[in-house]
């Protein structure tokens, strides 16, 4: 197994079972905390790509080959940004529609 997956995957585990285990028993509140979990992991991976994407961009000094991987780089970005958003305010959104379903 490669070493930098493993410790991808203790990291993780290391970040969510604890967060599991603190939100008792009732399955909405492991459910939030998971997501919780996973927006911060994820924000944290779509900052890491917008400084890598503008560091290719930066030092592309006009190559094309470069620019059009800095440009596919900022593409990934973008969408990484808006996944991260959408997968932050679904839990938001869903008890919105719950409640107003319900009255």
């Amino acid at each position: 197994m490669n070493k930098k997956l493993l410790i991808i995957i203790l990291l993780a585990g290391a970040l969510v079972l604890p967060n599991i285990a603190l939100a008792g028993d009732e399955l909405s509140g492991m459910a939030t905390k998971l997501q919780g979990v996973f927006v911060t992991i994820g924000g944290a991976v779509v900052t890491i790509g917008w400084i890598v994407a503008g560091i290719l961009y930066l030092t592309s000094a006009g190559s094309p080959e470069r620019m059009k991987t800095a440009k596919t780089a900022i593409v990934a970005a973008i969408i990484g940004t808006i996944l991260v958003i959408i997968a932050g305010t679904t839990n938001e959104a869903t008890n919105f529609i719950k409640q107003y379903w319900t009255k």
